[in-house]
């Protein structure tokens, strides 16, 4: 099954995630099959905290992936915030 969450990347104590759509059976930090987009945590003033491909987002799912909880609730907050 093909699920969208978040892979960690970024140094220790400053993370920053890649949003993607991955197997559920592999690893975290693993393979993946697109990147969908990226939240960062620590963004402070002007940079940006969270950018998702909408279309591309749509895509994965139409075609049936599952959204971990923490991608649900980045992308509630971002359509909130548009």
């Amino acid at each position: 099954m093909v699920v969208i969450r978040l892979a960690r990347g970024g140094a220790k104590k400053r993370p920053f995630f890649n949003i993607v759509a991955t197997d559920s059976r592999n690893r975290r930090d693993g393979r993946f099959i697109e990147r969908i987009g990226f939240y960062n945590p620590m963004a402070s003033g002007q940079e940006v905290s969270l950018r998702i491909t909408a279309d591309r987002l749509a895509h994965w799912e139409s075609v049936g992936a599952q959204l971990s909880p923490t991608v649900a609730r980045l992308v509630a907050q971002n359509k909130k915030a548009a």
